[in-house]
């Protein structure tokens, strides 16, 4: 098998139990790739996280694991935008949040918005945070125009994901002894 087959050359594509094309431009399209995008940013904040030697709080896992999971509930979340008869359950919205509520226990509260770029690794994960937030905004457009249905509990589930990568990115930065620092408005 190829990595191409030449049948996208006129702009579309064929998404799962799909007889027919659809426009790469259309909406469906832009939400998967936005999804494709922000796994491999996830991805590579997993491979810089490797030598992370903590604990994440909530998860009884090293953050490397943790991005990992979040990266096969991803799969889950692109495979339903693409028509398959895959869906996230509110299991992994609740695993979400759990790891979020024990985050922010041992952190700082927040009063104000943080500046990204304190530490490599969170500002990764700040970037995760925002392209996971557009992917969130497609996917609602794709539910809205119904053109495929996503269930409730996946919308949950990228709506906490945002969340998530932010309270990683805040642990990761308060792990390495960075004071988080406010924008000055100046």
């Amino acid at each position: 098998m190829t990595l191409f087959t030449g049948k996208g050359d006129n702009g579309t594509t064929k998404t799962f139990g799909c007889n027919q094309r659809i426009s790469k431009s259309s909406t469906v399209a832009w939400a998967l790739g936005t999804l494709d995008e922000c796994n491999s940013f996830v991805g590579l904040a997993k491979a810089k996280s490797k030598d992370v030697d903590y604990e994440v709080p909530g998860a009884g896992a090293k953050l490397a694991v943790v991005l990992h999971q979040v990266q096969e509930n991803m799969f889950i979340v692109q495979a339903e935008t693409a028509g398959a008869d895959k869906k996230n359950s509110a299991d992994k919205v609740t695993w979400a949040e759990n790891i979020i509520n024990e985050i922010e226990k041992t952190l700082p509260p927040i009063s104000t918005f943080f500046i990204p770029g304190s530490t490599e690794l969170g500002a990764l994960l700040d970037i995760c945070r925002t392209v996971s937030r557009r992917a969130e905004r497609l996917l609602v457009e794709v539910s809205t125009e119904g053109v495929q249905p996503i269930g409730a509990d996946t919308l949950a589930y990228m709506n906490r994901l945002s969340s998530l990568l932010y309270a990683l990115a805040r642990l990761t930065n308060h792990m390495s002894g960075i004071t988080e620092e406010p924008p000055q408005y100046k």
